[in-house]
Protein backbone atom coordinates (compact mmCIF):
# COMPACT_ATOMS: atom_id res chain seq x y z
CA UNK A 1 0.00 0.00 0.00
CA UNK A 2 1.62 3.53 -1.50
CA UNK A 3 1.78 6.30 1.55
CA UNK A 4 -0.98 8.20 0.09
CA UNK A 5 -2.97 5.22 0.13
CA UNK A 6 -2.26 5.02 3.79
CA UNK A 7 -2.57 8.46 4.75
CA UNK A 8 -6.13 8.40 3.40
CA UNK A 9 -6.94 4.98 5.30
CA UNK A 10 -5.42 6.58 8.83
CA UNK A 11 -7.39 9.53 8.45
CA UNK A 12 -11.18 7.69 8.08
CA UNK A 13 -10.20 5.42 10.29
CA UNK A 14 -9.64 8.24 12.69
CA UNK A 15 -12.81 9.89 11.85
CA UNK A 16 -14.62 6.30 12.59
CA UNK A 17 -12.86 5.92 15.74
CA UNK A 18 -13.37 9.45 17.12
CA UNK A 19 -16.91 9.06 15.63
CA UNK A 20 -16.64 12.86 13.45
CA UNK A 21 -18.15 13.43 10.13
CA UNK A 22 -17.49 17.05 10.87
CA UNK A 23 -15.89 18.34 7.59
CA UNK A 24 -15.61 17.36 4.10
CA UNK A 25 -12.87 18.24 1.75
CA UNK A 26 -14.10 20.00 -1.45
CA UNK A 27 -12.82 18.89 -4.58
CA UNK A 28 -14.04 22.02 -6.73
CA UNK A 29 -13.03 24.35 -4.24
CA UNK A 30 -9.91 23.26 -3.86
CA UNK A 31 -9.12 23.11 -8.19
CA UNK A 32 -10.35 27.01 -8.59
CA UNK A 33 -8.29 27.84 -4.87
CA UNK A 34 -5.07 25.99 -6.92
CA UNK A 35 -5.43 28.26 -9.85
CA UNK A 36 -5.02 31.06 -8.48
CA UNK A 37 -1.77 30.14 -5.85
CA UNK A 38 -0.51 28.50 -9.37
CA UNK A 39 -0.54 32.22 -10.84
CA UNK A 40 0.28 34.09 -7.80
CA UNK A 41 3.04 32.30 -6.60
CA UNK A 42 5.95 32.90 -8.96
CA UNK A 43 5.64 36.80 -7.92
CA UNK A 44 6.11 36.03 -4.46
CA UNK A 45 9.47 35.67 -3.30
CA UNK A 46 10.96 32.98 -1.27
CA UNK A 47 11.88 33.56 2.12
CA UNK A 48 15.55 32.08 2.48
CA UNK A 49 15.57 32.67 6.65
CA UNK A 50 19.32 34.41 6.81
CA UNK A 51 17.47 37.72 7.78
CA UNK A 52 19.78 38.31 10.84
CA UNK A 53 16.74 40.50 12.59
CA UNK A 54 15.06 36.98 12.86
CA UNK A 55 17.82 34.07 11.97
CA UNK A 56 21.41 33.33 12.04
CA UNK A 57 23.20 34.88 9.04
CA UNK A 58 24.18 33.17 5.83
CA UNK A 59 27.51 31.48 6.45
CA UNK A 60 26.98 30.90 10.10
CA UNK A 61 28.07 28.07 12.03
CA UNK A 62 26.38 24.63 10.91
CA UNK A 63 25.58 23.46 14.42
CA UNK A 64 24.42 26.58 16.06
CA UNK A 65 22.27 27.24 13.04
CA UNK A 66 20.63 23.66 13.42
CA UNK A 67 20.70 24.69 17.03
CA UNK A 68 19.19 27.48 17.07
CA UNK A 69 16.19 26.43 14.78
CA UNK A 70 15.38 23.55 16.66
CA UNK A 71 15.09 25.38 19.84
CA UNK A 72 13.18 28.31 18.34
CA UNK A 73 10.56 26.12 16.73
CA UNK A 74 10.06 24.33 19.49
CA UNK A 75 8.86 27.49 21.72
CA UNK A 76 6.81 28.89 18.59
CA UNK A 77 3.27 28.79 19.58
CA UNK A 78 0.26 30.23 20.48
CA UNK A 79 2.40 33.80 21.08
CA UNK A 80 -0.91 35.92 21.40
CA UNK A 81 -4.27 35.05 23.82
CA UNK A 82 -7.86 37.08 23.40
CA UNK A 83 -7.17 40.25 24.62
CA UNK A 84 -3.04 40.14 25.39
CA UNK A 85 -1.59 40.38 21.65
CA UNK A 86 2.41 39.85 22.19
CA UNK A 87 3.89 42.96 20.30
CA UNK A 88 7.03 44.99 21.74
CA UNK A 89 10.17 46.39 20.95
CA UNK A 90 13.58 45.08 20.15
CA UNK A 91 16.49 47.67 19.80
CA UNK A 92 14.10 50.25 19.31
CA UNK A 93 11.97 48.44 16.48
CA UNK A 94 8.54 47.11 17.22
CA UNK A 95 7.44 43.57 16.40
CA UNK A 96 4.38 41.28 16.73
CA UNK A 97 3.52 37.17 17.32
CA UNK A 98 6.47 35.14 15.74
CA UNK A 99 8.55 38.16 14.58
CA UNK A 100 9.18 39.52 17.86
CA UNK A 101 9.66 35.62 19.22
CA UNK A 102 12.76 35.47 16.82
CA UNK A 103 13.72 38.74 16.69
CA UNK A 104 14.69 38.33 20.50
CA UNK A 105 16.10 34.60 19.76
CA UNK A 106 18.79 36.27 17.00
CA UNK A 107 19.46 39.16 19.63
CA UNK A 108 20.29 36.20 22.30
CA UNK A 109 22.11 34.43 19.42
CA UNK A 110 24.53 37.47 18.82
CA UNK A 111 25.35 37.76 22.50
CA UNK A 112 25.63 34.90 23.85
CA UNK A 113 25.87 32.00 21.16
CA UNK A 114 26.55 29.10 23.84
CA UNK A 115 22.91 29.69 25.49
CA UNK A 116 21.55 27.01 22.26
CA UNK A 117 24.31 24.46 23.16
CA UNK A 118 22.46 21.41 24.47
CA UNK A 119 23.55 21.58 27.83
CA UNK A 120 22.92 25.53 28.21
CA UNK A 121 19.17 24.44 26.99
CA UNK A 122 18.94 21.17 29.58
CA UNK A 123 18.97 23.33 32.63
CA UNK A 124 17.30 26.52 31.70
CA UNK A 125 14.69 27.88 34.62
CA UNK A 126 11.53 29.56 34.24
CA UNK A 127 12.65 33.13 35.13
CA UNK A 128 15.36 32.85 32.96
CA UNK A 129 13.33 32.00 30.07
CA UNK A 130 10.21 34.71 30.97
CA UNK A 131 13.43 37.44 31.12
CA UNK A 132 14.72 36.27 27.71
CA UNK A 133 11.27 36.39 26.05
CA UNK A 134 10.00 40.17 27.32
CA UNK A 135 10.15 42.61 24.83
CA UNK A 136 12.88 45.70 26.03
CA UNK A 137 9.23 47.34 26.57
CA UNK A 138 8.06 44.92 28.59
CA UNK A 139 6.20 42.44 26.54
CA UNK A 140 6.24 39.21 27.65
CA UNK A 141 4.44 36.05 26.40
CA UNK A 142 2.21 33.54 27.80
CA UNK A 143 3.52 30.50 29.57
CA UNK A 144 7.04 31.03 29.74
CA UNK A 145 7.28 28.45 31.99
CA UNK A 146 6.02 25.60 29.53
CA UNK A 147 8.24 27.24 26.83
CA UNK A 148 11.02 26.23 29.46
CA UNK A 149 9.98 23.22 30.12
CA UNK A 150 10.22 22.26 26.31
CA UNK A 151 13.47 23.88 26.08
CA UNK A 152 15.13 21.49 29.22
CA UNK A 153 13.28 18.38 27.83
CA UNK A 154 15.12 19.36 24.59
CA UNK A 155 18.31 19.80 25.70
CA UNK A 156 17.83 16.66 27.78
CA UNK A 157 17.00 14.69 25.17
CA UNK A 158 19.41 15.96 22.38
CA UNK A 159 22.34 15.12 25.19
CA UNK A 160 20.81 11.57 25.78
CA UNK A 161 20.28 10.24 22.42
CA UNK A 162 22.22 12.36 19.80
CA UNK A 163 25.72 13.27 21.71
CA UNK A 164 23.85 17.15 22.42
CA UNK A 165 23.93 17.74 18.63
CA UNK A 166 21.44 18.65 16.36
CA UNK A 167 23.87 18.07 13.16
CA UNK A 168 24.04 14.79 14.91
CA UNK A 169 19.82 14.24 14.77
CA UNK A 170 19.91 15.42 11.03
CA UNK A 171 22.88 12.66 10.22
CA UNK A 172 20.67 9.75 11.92
CA UNK A 173 17.49 10.65 9.50
CA UNK A 174 20.34 10.74 6.66
CA UNK A 175 17.97 12.85 4.40
CA UNK A 176 14.82 11.33 4.82
CA UNK A 177 11.29 12.97 7.07
CA UNK A 178 10.13 9.48 7.07
CA UNK A 179 11.96 6.34 5.85
CA UNK A 180 8.69 3.68 6.59
CA UNK A 181 8.96 1.11 4.36
CA UNK A 182 13.21 1.78 4.69
CA UNK A 183 14.96 0.91 8.26
CA UNK A 184 15.79 3.34 10.80
CA UNK A 185 13.83 6.97 11.42
CA UNK A 186 14.14 10.08 9.16
CA UNK A 187 13.41 13.51 11.10
CA UNK A 188 10.06 13.33 11.56
CA UNK A 189 10.45 10.20 13.16
CA UNK A 190 13.32 11.57 15.47
CA UNK A 191 11.69 14.82 16.33
CA UNK A 192 8.90 13.15 17.97
CA UNK A 193 10.84 12.34 21.18
CA UNK A 194 10.83 15.68 21.94
CA UNK A 195 8.25 17.09 23.80
CA UNK A 196 8.09 20.00 21.75
CA UNK A 197 7.34 17.91 18.49
CA UNK A 198 4.81 15.52 19.71
CA UNK A 199 1.75 17.10 18.22
CA UNK A 200 -0.01 14.02 15.65
CA UNK A 201 -0.13 16.67 12.95
CA UNK A 202 3.17 17.35 13.20
CA UNK A 203 3.26 21.26 12.70
CA UNK A 204 6.22 22.24 13.91
CA UNK A 205 8.10 19.19 12.55
CA UNK A 206 7.55 20.39 9.17
CA UNK A 207 7.72 23.89 10.18
CA UNK A 208 11.12 22.97 11.41
CA UNK A 209 12.19 20.86 8.20
CA UNK A 210 10.93 23.58 5.86
CA UNK A 211 13.68 26.13 7.61
CA UNK A 212 16.35 23.61 7.58
CA UNK A 213 15.84 22.88 4.20
CA UNK A 214 15.88 26.65 2.86
CA UNK A 215 18.93 26.69 4.56
CA UNK A 216 20.74 24.13 2.81
CA UNK A 217 21.21 22.02 6.00
CA UNK A 218 18.57 19.12 5.57
CA UNK A 219 17.07 17.82 1.72
CA UNK A 220 14.22 15.47 1.82
CA UNK A 221 14.71 12.63 -0.27
CA UNK A 222 11.44 11.66 0.18
CA UNK A 223 9.49 15.29 -0.59
CA UNK A 224 6.06 13.17 -1.15
CA UNK A 225 6.25 12.91 3.00
CA UNK A 226 5.94 16.82 3.33
CA UNK A 227 2.47 18.55 4.42
CA UNK A 228 1.70 21.92 5.20
CA UNK A 229 2.60 22.67 8.56
CA UNK A 230 -1.23 23.48 9.69
CA UNK A 231 -1.88 26.14 12.61
CA UNK A 232 -4.62 28.30 13.64
CA UNK A 233 -3.83 30.79 10.20
CA UNK A 234 -4.09 27.76 7.80
CA UNK A 235 -7.07 26.35 9.23
CA UNK A 236 -9.07 29.40 9.02
CA UNK A 237 -8.02 30.31 5.50
CA UNK A 238 -8.99 26.69 4.59
CA UNK A 239 -12.57 27.14 6.28
CA UNK A 240 -13.06 30.90 4.24
CA UNK A 241 -11.75 29.52 1.53
CA UNK A 242 -13.84 26.58 0.96
CA UNK A 243 -11.66 24.00 0.41
CA UNK A 244 -13.13 22.45 4.16
CA UNK A 245 -16.45 22.73 4.81
CA UNK A 246 -17.96 21.92 7.79
CA UNK A 247 -21.29 19.91 7.46
CA UNK A 248 -24.43 19.71 9.32
CA UNK A 249 -24.02 21.65 12.69
CA UNK A 250 -20.30 21.92 12.73
CA UNK A 251 -20.04 25.26 11.17
CA UNK A 252 -20.64 26.50 14.42
CA UNK A 253 -17.10 25.14 15.77
CA UNK A 254 -15.76 28.24 13.36
CA UNK A 255 -17.01 30.94 14.79
CA UNK A 256 -16.03 33.44 17.18
CA UNK A 257 -17.66 32.49 20.03
CA UNK A 258 -17.52 28.63 19.98
CA UNK A 259 -16.54 26.70 22.85
CA UNK A 260 -13.34 25.27 23.03
CA UNK A 261 -12.63 21.79 21.31
CA UNK A 262 -10.92 18.95 23.09
CA UNK A 263 -7.32 17.54 21.84
CA UNK A 264 -9.14 14.71 19.16
CA UNK A 265 -11.41 17.39 17.40
CA UNK A 266 -8.43 19.51 16.74
CA UNK A 267 -6.44 16.70 15.81
CA UNK A 268 -9.47 15.74 13.09
CA UNK A 269 -9.74 19.53 12.01
CA UNK A 270 -6.23 19.87 11.32
CA UNK A 271 -5.80 16.47 9.77
CA UNK A 272 -8.48 17.30 7.45
CA UNK A 273 -7.35 20.73 6.53
CA UNK A 274 -3.57 19.03 5.85
CA UNK A 275 -5.01 17.08 3.65
CA UNK A 276 -6.71 19.70 1.91
CA UNK A 277 -3.58 21.91 1.70
CA UNK A 278 -1.71 19.51 0.12
CA UNK A 279 -4.11 18.40 -2.30
CA UNK A 280 -4.11 22.18 -3.34
CA UNK A 281 -0.23 22.11 -3.17
CA UNK A 282 -0.04 19.15 -5.52
CA UNK A 283 -2.59 21.12 -8.10
CA UNK A 284 -0.71 24.17 -8.10
CA UNK A 285 2.39 22.15 -8.96
CA UNK A 286 4.40 23.90 -5.99
CA UNK A 287 5.73 22.32 -2.99
CA UNK A 288 4.13 22.29 0.64
CA UNK A 289 6.43 23.99 2.42
CA UNK A 290 6.65 26.81 -0.40
CA UNK A 291 2.53 27.37 -0.42
CA UNK A 292 2.97 27.20 3.38
CA UNK A 293 4.67 30.41 3.16
CA UNK A 294 2.09 32.02 1.09
CA UNK A 295 -0.70 30.73 3.74
CA UNK A 296 0.96 31.49 6.87
CA UNK A 297 2.17 35.17 5.32
CA UNK A 298 -1.42 35.55 4.25
CA UNK A 299 -3.60 34.25 7.33
CA UNK A 300 -1.69 36.99 9.42
CA UNK A 301 -1.31 40.08 7.22
CA UNK A 302 -4.35 39.46 4.99
CA UNK A 303 -6.90 37.00 6.37
CA UNK A 304 -5.99 38.06 9.73
CA UNK A 305 -9.29 36.56 12.49
CA UNK A 306 -10.87 39.89 12.77
CA UNK A 307 -9.78 42.31 9.99
CA UNK A 308 -9.59 40.72 6.44
CA UNK A 309 -8.70 42.53 3.60
CA UNK A 310 -12.06 41.66 1.99
CA UNK A 311 -13.39 44.46 4.80
CA UNK A 312 -10.85 46.99 5.52
CA UNK A 313 -9.35 47.13 1.78
CA UNK A 314 -5.80 46.09 0.40
CA UNK A 315 -2.39 46.65 1.66
CA UNK A 316 0.81 47.04 0.38
CA UNK A 317 1.97 43.78 1.84
CA UNK A 318 -1.28 42.16 0.70
CA UNK A 319 -0.14 43.16 -2.94
CA UNK A 320 3.18 42.31 -2.50
CA UNK A 321 2.00 38.72 -0.60
CA UNK A 322 -0.04 37.89 -4.44
CA UNK A 323 -3.58 38.15 -1.85
CA UNK A 324 -4.53 41.29 -3.95
CA UNK A 325 -4.99 42.92 -7.57
CA UNK A 326 -6.20 46.02 -8.24
CA UNK A 327 -7.27 47.20 -4.96
CA UNK A 328 -9.39 43.54 -4.42
CA UNK A 329 -8.31 40.27 -3.03
CA UNK A 330 -7.74 37.39 -5.42
CA UNK A 331 -10.04 34.95 -3.54
CA UNK A 332 -13.22 37.19 -4.00
CA UNK A 333 -14.67 34.70 -6.17
CA UNK A 334 -13.35 32.04 -4.49
CA UNK A 335 -14.82 32.40 -0.77
CA UNK A 336 -18.50 33.05 0.39
CA UNK A 337 -19.96 37.03 0.62
CA UNK A 338 -19.82 35.60 4.63
CA UNK A 339 -16.63 34.06 5.02
CA UNK A 340 -14.98 37.13 6.69
CA UNK A 341 -17.57 35.81 9.74
CA UNK A 342 -15.73 32.09 10.01
CA UNK A 343 -12.28 31.78 12.16
CA UNK A 344 -10.40 29.10 13.52
CA UNK A 345 -11.95 26.78 15.84
CA UNK A 346 -11.09 27.36 19.66
CA UNK A 347 -8.34 25.88 20.45
CA UNK A 348 -5.77 27.95 22.28
CA UNK A 349 -4.01 26.37 25.40
CA UNK A 350 -1.48 24.44 23.19
CA UNK A 351 1.91 24.28 22.92
CA UNK A 352 1.48 22.34 19.26
CA UNK A 353 0.93 25.10 17.18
Amino acid sequence: MDGKRVEVVTLYATMLVLGLGLLLVDRVAVARVARIFSRVAPRVSLDDFTDPRFYPPRGYDEELTAMYFLAMVAIDHRLSRPGRPYGGLVDGEWYHGADLLYALGARRLREEPGFFEARSLARLSDEEVRKWLTSDDGATPPDPGVRAALLRDLGRKLLELFNGSALRLLEEAGGWLRRHPEPGRGLLDNLRVFLAYNDPVEKKSHLLAKFLERRGLFRARDAWHKHVPVDNHVVRLAVRMGIVKPLDGAQELFTPNAPPVNDETDVYIRMVVRRAWDLVAREAGLDPYILDDLLWAGGRKCCPRDKPACLTGCTPACEKLGYCESGACVFRGVCKPDAHRLTEHNFIDTWWY
